[in-house]
């Protein structure tokens, strides 16, 4: 018999299950925002980090998206204030923010 290994679980706001979901999904009609979203919610607040560096590549990759996908949606999101973006110089893997506008202050 395998022993059960403990893994930490993902916790979200219900805002972001409840009604980002939807909004994203239904409304804008841009499910690959609201993966990219998760995903990099799960590097950050998931990882109890305030932000997380990841290549667009990666982003990619770890989400089954394209590319351009990924750039779609990370447009999505900064425009809808959702994250923020930050690099170095244009070149540089950027630094993500997520960021919880329903909640005052964070």
């Amino acid at each position: 018999m395998q022993p059960i290994l403990w893994q930490p679980l993902l916790q979200l706001d219900d805002y972001v299950v409840d009604t980002l979901m939807g909004d994203l999904i239904g409304h804008d009609r841009q499910p690959s925002a609201f993966v990219v979203y998760l995903f990099l919610w799960r590097a950050t607040h998931g990882a109890k980090a305030a932000t997380a560096q990841v290549a667009l590549v990666d982003i990619a990759e770890r989400t089954g998206l394209s590319k351009r996908s990924v750039q779609s949606a990370l447009t999505r999101l900064v425009r809808r204030k959702l994250i923020s973006v930050a690099r170095e110089r244009i070149t540089a893997v950027p630094v993500y923010t997520v960021l919880r506008p329903w909640r005052s202050g964070i």
